[in-house]
């Protein structure tokens, strides 16, 4: 299909990634990675004395699929394979050794489109965007005077905050319990005396007042005995708190199996902090250094006029959760039931005949799975109307689920739309309702790096020139530059043409000199989604009418013959291509057979047959069915398109169709929203589509007798019952309009005593 690119604009100076992939590469990890982290944490599984038994997960493997996944669609079955672990169990008394390979569970694998299976209905676990673990500095305003304080949110462990009184004394909370003077949690941390908290922050606590003096004034601990009770006795307040008591309770509170910052959480503090040093980078724990550094930085803040608290709405200060992590953690919970299970097992049972298998119950995982996949609130039902909408949902973000918000408590400022979000989540496309800003969807250009922290791509500018260089950055990288806007102009050789150009500024609109911009923008529609970036000539569109369009367009339902725009952004190819609803050639070659069931091409001496699919029912009731688009005899290459889904056309998007329409008034028929069109549109079929629908009746045995489904069904008229065979149920290929019986069955009924009347 030839294209004519009239834009003024320059083509993309980066390709657009794989529009599923931020589905995909999650799954994958898990896979790869997560799996094993997981089994890794919980191993090796030891008694409750320590001394008798050992278990370890030694390995763990994925075997095949029990059946494709059309198959698994079509029979109502789950698409995915049996996870198996080889477990080693070691006797610490008889130093005897047992391994077995045991089966935990049946593990639903992802789609080649990054969906899920499940009792043949098609899923989607959509990612949550939900605040980032770390550190915030935050502000209270007291008197018209600012007293800031810090959050430090784990991902596993207590929360702590620290807050600065009017009186300048700082305390920490733990858990959201009582306030306790911080010096007291430094003292049980190691900084026992007065004298090394004092030396600790001589440097930074050198303003009017002295925060760590009135801090020591309110503290009531003078070592870290007194400190350990005091925390407990705040904790729990009502229990009798001795020493003891208290280390067993605190001693391990920053320990890594009660405390993990997560690999994201360390890197946002060191960030934030400003820490080099290799060791920290690697550390999962708090330790005292951190949270002196952190009190130092709150002292500092104090006694800064111009600081400002942590905007945390700012992207940078939010992360995605993807399907593997969010599994991930599910199944942390399985794991955790499971062990519980094991070591109940292994003080109970005979120790020197036990097996591996005796000791592991894979319920609890198995449940987990279950549960994660079917009633997690975010694994959705998938929108199928058509494969745009399919597309979109998978890059859908919502802020709502297990971590995330609610609807009610969400005000204005979660839901608006923040600068930090261009090129990483798009401005226009959100539902209109009560979920307005909570659910939105990754800008076209948009990756999530590792730490599922959200990037965007931008060329590099050298002496006011655009060079070949791609840098990805987050929204705090991004705030250090200066970035030209792609719509300015540039020369062929990628020179700025303009001496002055509008650029973000550090994050601010303005107008800077062509030397001094750092960075320029990959494409014009680098800030909006997909959906958003098919819409033609959007700068034109105002931002509700453009916002209701791009959601409209993902409510088309396919046509029986579909279009290509004649008028196109150029997004519709990798739009149809990445739905992976396409049948994309695998190699070159030649077409040797094409018919409804498939397409035969020939490579060199082998033949492979592309299956197509006919006449699927999708989620929605629309039909998902596969045209071929070449004919024998065609000459083909790796990565051609050899066919069409309903809602594409020679490997294009195609939702509408290319129609003349008329700007006219017509006798007030087409007042406000109603649109009128020819009888020619409607006798060819223009805008027909094919929806198909499924019917299921239930027929029981009730306790007067069976029901029966039969033709002869009293009091109904012969021209009612032509279209069922003798078993009572609609023949194939009948006719059928609105009221009629598709499945005539009858109930027994009991004899009713008559009235006296």
């Amino acid at each position: 299909m030839e294209k004519k690119y009239f834009s003024s604009y320059r083509p993309p100076l980066v390709d657009l990634p794989p529009l599923a992939s931020p589905q995909l590469d999650s799954f994958r990890w898990f896979l790869d990675r997560g799996l094993r982290e997981l089994f890794d944490e919980f191993s090796p599984v030891e008694d409750y004395t320590g001394n008798e038994l050992a278990l370890e997960f030694v390995d763990f493997y994925l075997d095949e699929p029990k059946c494709d996944e059309y198959y698994a669609k079509t029979h109502n079955l789950s698409y995915e394979a049996p996870l198996r672990i080889r477990a080693k169990l070691t006797n610490k008394r008889t130093k005897e050794i047992k391994e077995q390979e045991i089966f935990l569970t049946d593990l639903p694998l992802m789609t080649p489109r990054g969906t899920f299976i499940v009792n043949g209905v098609e899923r989607v676990i959509v990612s949550l965007l939900a605040r980032s673990f770390g550190l915030y500095f935050t502000a209270n305003l007291y008197g018209g005077r600012k007293f800031f304080g810090a959050k430090i949110i784990p991902s596993r462990g207590a929360w702590l905050e620290i807050e600065t009184e009017s009186d300048g004394a700082m305390y920490v909370r733990i858990d959201r319990k009582r306030k306790i003077p911080v010096t007291a949690l430094l003292r049980m941390l190691g900084m026992e005396d007065d004298e090394s908290i004092k030396k600790a922050f001589s440097l930074v606590d050198n303003g009017g007042e002295s925060h760590v003096l009135r801090t020591l004034e309110k503290d009531p601990t003078h070592g870290a005995d007194e400190a350990f009770v005091e925390i407990y006795k705040r904790l729990r307040p009502g229990e009798l708190a001795t020493v003891d008591t208290a280390r067993d309770l605190l001693g391990g509170m920053f320990s890594a199996e009660r405390y993990d910052l997560s690999a994201v959480g360390r890197h946002k503090m060191n960030d934030r902090l400003g820490v080099k040093d290799k060791e920290r980078k690697e550390l999962r724990t708090l330790s005292l250094q951190d949270l002196t550094e952190i009190i130092s930085q709150v002292i500092k803040m104090n006694n800064d006029l111009t600081a400002v608290p942590d905007d945390i709405d700012h992207l940078g200060n939010r992360r995605l959760r993807g399907v593997g992590e969010m599994l991930q953690n599910k199944l942390r919970i399985g794991m955790v039931r499971m062990k519980r299970t094991i070591q109940d097992r292994m003080s109970t049972l005979d120790i020197f005949t036990l097996a591996p298998a005796q000791l592991i119950n894979a319920r609890p995982f198995m449940a987990a799975v279950k549960e994660f996949f079917t009633t997690s609130q975010l694994s959705q039902y998938m929108r199928q109307e058509n494969i745009l909408t399919e597309l979109e949902h998978l890059r859908r973000l919502t802020a709502m689920g297990p971590g995330g918000l609610t609807k009610e408590r969400a005000g204005f400022e979660v839901r608006d739309v923040h600068p930090s979000h261009y090129g990483r989540i798009c401005p226009i496309q959100t539902p209109e309702g009560p979920n307005i800003g909570l659910v939105v969807h990754l800008s076209s250009f948009a990756r999530i790096n590792e730490l599922g922290i959200l990037e965007t791509p931008y060329a590099r500018v050298k002496d006011g020139t655009i060079t070949d260089e791609i840098i990805y950055m987050n929204a705090f990288e991004e705030a250090r530059y200066n970035i030209a806007s792609a719509s300015i102009k540039v020369d062929e050789n990628g020179k700025i043409h303009d001496e002055e150009v509008e650029a973000r500024v550090k994050g601010q609109p303005s107008f800077i000199s062509r030397a001094e911009v750092d960075f320029f923008d990959v494409y014009p529609s680098q800030a909006f989604s997909v959906s958003t970036s098919l819409i033609p000539f959007l700068e034109h569109d105002d931002a509700n009418r453009a916002m209701m369009g791009s959601n409209m367009q993902r409510q088309a339902v396919p046509c029986i013959n579909p279009q290509a725009p004649l008028v196109a952004t150029g997004v519709e190819g990798r739009a149809a291509r990445d739905s992976g609803r396409l049948i994309i050639a695998e190699e070159d070659g030649l077409v040797k057979k094409v018919d409804a069931s498939g397409v035969v091409v020939k490579t060199g001496n082998k033949e492979k047959t592309y299956k197509l699919i006919n006449y699927l029912r999708s989620n929605d009731f629309t039909t998902i069915t596969q045209r071929p688009s070449v004919n024998v005899g065609d000459k083909i290459k790796k990565g051609d398109v050899l066919a069409d889904v309903s809602s594409s056309d020679r490997g294009q998007l195609a939702l509408g169709q290319n129609v003349l329409a008329a700007f006219v008034s017509w006798g007030g028929s087409n007042f406000e929203d109603a649109v009128i069109i020819s009888e020619r549109l409607v006798k060819k079929d223009v805008f027909t589509s094919v929806h198909i629908m499924d019917f299921s009746v239930a027929v029981r045995d009730t306790k007067l007798g069976p029901e029966i489904t039969t033709y002869d069904i009293p009091n109904v008229g012969e021209d009612k019952l032509k279209d069922l065979d003798e078993e009572g149920i609609v023949r194939i290929g009948a006719e059928v309009t609105a009221g009629d019986i598709l499945v005539g069955k009858i109930t027994p009924k009991g004899e009713a005593d008559l009235t006296p009347e």
